[in-house]
Protein backbone atom coordinates (compact mmCIF):
# COMPACT_ATOMS: atom_id res chain seq x y z
CA UNK A 1 0.00 0.00 0.00
CA UNK A 2 1.06 3.52 -0.67
CA UNK A 3 1.64 5.97 2.19
CA UNK A 4 -1.45 8.15 1.72
CA UNK A 5 -3.55 10.14 4.20
CA UNK A 6 -6.79 12.05 3.70
CA UNK A 7 -8.08 14.40 6.39
CA UNK A 8 -10.87 16.93 6.68
CA UNK A 9 -10.62 19.29 9.62
CA UNK A 10 -10.32 22.83 10.91
CA UNK A 11 -7.15 24.90 11.14
CA UNK A 12 -6.21 25.55 14.78
CA UNK A 13 -4.24 28.76 14.26
CA UNK A 14 -3.05 30.92 11.40
CA UNK A 15 -0.45 29.01 9.34
CA UNK A 16 3.22 29.77 9.82
CA UNK A 17 4.84 30.45 6.44
CA UNK A 18 8.59 30.79 5.90
CA UNK A 19 10.39 31.89 2.73
CA UNK A 20 13.84 30.69 1.71
CA UNK A 21 16.41 31.95 -0.75
CA UNK A 22 15.24 31.49 -4.30
CA UNK A 23 11.61 32.09 -3.35
CA UNK A 24 10.82 28.59 -2.03
CA UNK A 25 8.21 28.56 0.76
CA UNK A 26 7.04 26.18 3.46
CA UNK A 27 3.76 26.43 5.37
CA UNK A 28 3.15 24.72 8.71
CA UNK A 29 -0.30 24.39 10.24
CA UNK A 30 -2.22 22.33 12.75
CA UNK A 31 -5.42 20.61 11.63
CA UNK A 32 -8.05 19.33 14.07
CA UNK A 33 -10.21 16.34 13.13
CA UNK A 34 -13.16 15.19 15.23
CA UNK A 35 -14.52 11.71 15.82
CA UNK A 36 -17.95 11.45 17.41
CA UNK A 37 -19.28 8.38 19.17
CA UNK A 38 -21.92 7.57 21.77
CA UNK A 39 -21.42 5.80 25.08
CA UNK A 40 -23.75 2.99 26.11
CA UNK A 41 -25.79 5.49 28.15
CA UNK A 42 -26.35 7.57 24.99
CA UNK A 43 -23.91 10.32 25.96
CA UNK A 44 -22.29 11.94 22.91
CA UNK A 45 -18.49 12.09 23.01
CA UNK A 46 -16.35 14.15 20.62
CA UNK A 47 -12.68 13.20 20.38
CA UNK A 48 -10.37 15.74 18.74
CA UNK A 49 -7.06 14.73 17.16
CA UNK A 50 -4.46 17.30 16.11
CA UNK A 51 -2.30 16.79 13.01
CA UNK A 52 0.79 18.74 11.96
CA UNK A 53 0.59 19.57 8.25
CA UNK A 54 3.50 20.81 6.12
CA UNK A 55 3.13 22.19 2.59
CA UNK A 56 5.90 23.29 0.21
CA UNK A 57 6.19 25.54 -2.86
CA UNK A 58 3.04 26.73 -4.63
CA UNK A 59 0.82 24.94 -2.14
CA UNK A 60 2.50 26.89 0.68
CA UNK A 61 1.82 30.14 -1.22
CA UNK A 62 -1.87 29.25 -1.60
CA UNK A 63 -2.11 28.44 2.10
CA UNK A 64 -0.43 31.75 2.93
CA UNK A 65 -3.03 33.62 0.84
CA UNK A 66 -6.24 31.82 1.74
CA UNK A 67 -5.96 29.88 5.00
CA UNK A 68 -6.67 31.34 8.42
CA UNK A 69 -7.56 29.99 11.85
CA UNK A 70 -10.87 28.11 11.84
CA UNK A 71 -10.94 27.45 8.07
CA UNK A 72 -12.09 23.97 7.09
CA UNK A 73 -9.66 22.12 4.82
CA UNK A 74 -9.37 18.79 3.11
CA UNK A 75 -5.75 17.58 2.98
CA UNK A 76 -4.27 14.68 1.04
CA UNK A 77 -0.65 13.76 1.66
CA UNK A 78 1.72 11.30 3.27
CA UNK A 79 2.83 10.63 6.83
CA UNK A 80 6.45 11.38 7.65
CA UNK A 81 8.48 10.97 10.84
CA UNK A 82 11.45 13.08 11.90
CA UNK A 83 13.85 12.77 14.82
CA UNK A 84 16.05 15.50 16.26
CA UNK A 85 17.79 16.63 19.45
CA UNK A 86 16.54 19.74 21.24
CA UNK A 87 18.79 22.39 22.82
CA UNK A 88 19.04 20.35 26.02
CA UNK A 89 20.16 17.24 24.12
CA UNK A 90 16.86 15.38 24.51
CA UNK A 91 15.78 13.20 21.60
CA UNK A 92 12.47 14.30 20.07
CA UNK A 93 10.31 12.91 17.30
CA UNK A 94 7.69 14.56 15.11
CA UNK A 95 4.94 13.01 13.01
CA UNK A 96 3.75 15.21 10.14
CA UNK A 97 1.48 15.07 7.14
CA UNK A 98 3.29 16.38 4.04
CA UNK A 99 0.49 17.86 1.97
CA UNK A 100 0.22 17.00 -1.71
CA UNK A 101 -3.25 18.48 -2.24
CA UNK A 102 -5.40 20.92 -0.26
CA UNK A 103 -9.11 21.39 -0.81
CA UNK A 104 -10.63 24.64 0.45
CA UNK A 105 -14.04 23.75 1.89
Amino acid sequence: MKNRVQLIGHVGQDPEVKSFEGGKKVANLNLATNDVYYKEEGEKVTQTEWHRVVAWGKLASLIEQYVTKGKELGVTGKITYRNYEDKEGNKRSITEIVAEEVLFM
